[in-house]
């Protein structure tokens, strides 16, 4: 799919994928990975890294840095989605993981149907009022993890940092299971939920077990 759109005159290609969307605790990270034309194939094994064990991820992590152009991630933290909502964290997210590509950047490929990386408050007479520099172009691929190396390379970057960020986070909150659920809502997770009630790093505006909310999905 990268051929294709060089050819078509996008010299440097932004794959972006985001992990941690649906969990209950920590943030949400977005990775993103840069080639232009000069890129050989990806490595070998580079899928969706939800394809892959956490082994074979961490193991492809020094590959995708060398074959790439420019690599980065970012995050925004639960106090963050709690502030701002979930899509406007994921920009926030993007808009940092960007921010660390030391090269300009022609197209964004995103993963799925929704353009969330592109701020709406930016469309029309308003953004001509918007000092910041003017975001690269978005195009959404659904299945993109699947089609485009480096949305699958960016996938398994945010997916190691993040999982390690929550291990992290577990020696500090070790009831709620995080060194392996990584966040999300599996069982250990909202049953410690239910008997402690949520701490700082979890998304307070999401229905959570032990919450004054009851158990669900994000606003």
């Amino acid at each position: 799919m990268e051929r294709s759109l060089h050819r078509e005159g996008y010299a440097v290609l932004a794959g972006m994928d985001e992990v941690g969307r649906g969990a209950l605790a920590g943030p949400v990270t977005v990775g993103v990975v840069a080639v232009d034309p000069h890129c050989r194939s990806a490595p070998p094994g580079v899928r969706d890294s939800k394809l892959l064990t956490p082994a074979a991820r961490e193991r492809l992590v020094p590959a995708i840095r060398r074959w790439c152009v420019a690599w980065g991630v970012g995050h925004a933290t639960a106090q963050e989605i709690d502030a701002v909502g979930i899509m406007s964290a994921l920009r926030l997210a993007g808009e940092r993981a960007l921010a660390q590509l030391l090269t300009g950047v022609d197209l964004v490929l995103l993963d799925g149907s929704h353009d969330w990386l592109t701020d709406p408050g930016r469309d029309g007479l308003l953004g001509l009022l918007d000092d910041r520099p003017a975001p690269p172009p978005v195009r959404t691929m659904v299945k993109a993890d699947l089609r485009c190396s480096s949305v699958a390379a960016a996938s398994v970057l945010a997916k190691v940092e993040r999982d390690a960020m929550m291990v992290q986070m577990a020696e500090e909150h070790p009831a709620y299971g995080w060194d392996h659920n990584k966040g999300y809502a599996a069982r250990d997770h909202q049953e410690a939920l239910r008997l402690l009630g949520p701490c700082a790093q979890h998304r307070r505006t999401w229905r959570l077990a032990g919450s004054d909310l009851d158990e669900g999905s994000a606003r």
